[in-house]
């Protein structure tokens, strides 16, 4: 019998993507077939003579840019010549986003290291701190105001970024931040780290709402990802301002 191997891992290894990241982004995304076939499962076993494709180039290092795409138009913001704060960054998806649509400088924030995008690593716009929590940043390293923050974080609660990064907003700054509701329901009431009941989904949302406003941020919209979290999460996007 053939040995079998991750589909991602191929991918990568035949040259076909410029990073792991960027190949688990590309199968999530349903843009890969193994031989005719469309597989979203990265972990995938297959033989390292299956014949692979990747349909179409993706517009975003990786499937958050779609997400952060879809709230910027639906919120209708101009991203244009601001300063930015990407908080989660990760691979890079968000900060990507918002190159694409015009920023002047991205600061990114993560606890994870060697994760960004090589492409965005290199771009003189984009200033990348890693192994760092947000919650202990030092506002001193930023050496400009910031315009607008966008939030993508795991495994806390944005009850305790969001007011970290409300001080680091100049007045009237924007914020979009993305709800996991399986990071903000009470412990005990997700199946597998998912959240299947609606009531306690909404209930997780209204949770940050409420936070924001007892933190003077505004709320000036909401709207659902058009993508689910990695294990099927239904995420959330609220537009808050200072």
């Amino acid at each position: 019998m053939a040995e079998k191997i991750r589909l991602d891992v191929l991918i990568f290894r035949r040259g076909l993507v410029s990073s792991l990241n960027k190949s688990t982004a590309f199968i999530m995304e349903g843009k890969v077939t193994v031989d005719g076939k469309i597989i979203t499962k990265p972990g995938f076993a297959v033989s390292e003579t299956s014949e692979i494709s990747i349909k179409e180039s993706a517009e975003f290092v990786s499937r958050g840019g779609i997400k952060l795409k879809k709230a910027i138009e639906e919120f209708s913001i101009c991203v244009k010549d601001k300063i930015c704060l990407d908080v989660g960054a990760s691979t890079g998806g968000f900060t990507d986003c918002l190159l694409k649509n015009g920023a002047k400088k991205v600061y990114c924030i993560d606890v994870g290291y060697g994760i960004m995008d090589l492409k965005l690593r290199s771009d003189s716009r984009v200033v990348n701190f890693e192994k760092t929590n947000i919650r202990y940043f030092d506002k001193n390293l930023l050496k400009d105001e910031i315009d607008l923050a966008v939030i993508d974080v795991s495994f806390i609660s944005l009850v305790k970024v969001l007011p970290v990064v409300a001080e680091l907003l100049k007045k009237g700054g924007e914020i979009i931040t993305l709800v996991k509701p399986q990071f903000e329901a009470p412990k005990g009431s997700t199946q597998n780290g998912v959240v299947q009941d609606e009531k306690i989904r909404r209930l997780a949302i209204d949770k940050i709402k409420n936070f924001s406003e007892g933190i003077s941020l505004k709320l000036f919209g909401e709207t659902a990802s058009p993508i689910k979290g990695p294990k099927g999460n239904l995420e959330h996007f609220l537009y808050l301002k200072k």
